[in-house]
């Protein structure tokens, strides 16, 4: 079983349209595929249409992987379960800072479903936290989506430098460029550099699109209601990158 974690530092960048397509596509090529959204606001939760438990069970997350399974969700499509974000996961950071051995925590607890699941797909919430931390330690890759702007490189470089002052292997790092606007020149310079400068960038880039948008409206990945589109196509080929990435 592969962990893959959808984590920026930096809200807005397409995180969780990314964590919602490439599970549909992992799930899609015959991975069992379990998403879990560690975001409290739930915006992959709602785009799979799946709603979370009434009762408040964020405390409960980190002791054991039993306490996930009772939360765990069939979505729509074969092989594609989901754990939904609760508003009681605004808390992992305090409830993490009081458990020892925090930082493994998660990575034991994701263990439990070695046996049922193929990957493991973490929707983050955007910040640097114990919680980040515990998903750095428990993901094979650190999948993180960014928007060529001055501003995206230099939280880009912030996160290089906290892996590198933390010891976390950067080699876990795989980035690719969303919300891409091809006729911007600021754009196309950031890509350009950026590529030259950092080994860790896929080919694939997401283009800036109004169909990605249209997710919260159909409340499904792009591919359900968008297939011939060039978003689509984009993420089709995100993952087949992935999934290399993944095998090797």
């Amino acid at each position: 079983m592969k962990v893959i974690a959808c984590y920026s530092m930096k809200g807005g960048v397409g995180k969780t349209a990314t964590s919602v397509n490439i599970a549909y596509w992992a799930a899609k090529s015959g991975l069992k595929t379990l998403l879990i959204d560690l975001d409290p606001q739930g915006a992959s939760s709602f785009y799979f249409r799946v709603k979370p438990s009434k009762k408040q069970w964020g405390e409960r997350f980190f002791q054991a992987y039993e306490a996930l399974l009772k939360h765990i969700k069939a979505s729509d499509f074969e092989n594609l379960d989901i754990i939904p974000a609760h508003l009681s996961f605004r808390n992992f950071d305090s409830l993490l800072s009081g458990l020892k051995k925090r930082e493994s925590r998660l990575k034991r607890i994701l263990k439990g479903f070695n046996k049922d699941y193929d990957l493991v797909i973490l929707d983050c919430p955007p910040s640097i936290s114990h919680l980040s931390e515990s998903i750095f330690i428990a993901s094979d890759i650190v999948l993180v989506p960014v928007i060529p702007t001055t501003l995206s490189e230099r939280t880009y470089e912030q996160l290089l430098d906290f892996f590198k002052e933390h010891k976390y292997p950067k080699t876990h790092i795989t980035s690719f460029f969303s919300m891409v606007q091809s006729q911007k020149s600021l754009h196309k310079a950031t890509i350009e550099g950026m590529s030259q400068r950092y080994k860790t960038f896929l080919k694939t880039t997401i283009p800036y699109s109004a169909d990605i948008e249209k997710m919260g409206e159909h409340k499904a990945p792009v591919d359900v209601f968008a297939k011939s589109k060039p978003a689509n196509l984009a993420y089709s080929e995100l993952w087949k990158e992935i999934a290399k990435l993944i095998k090797s």
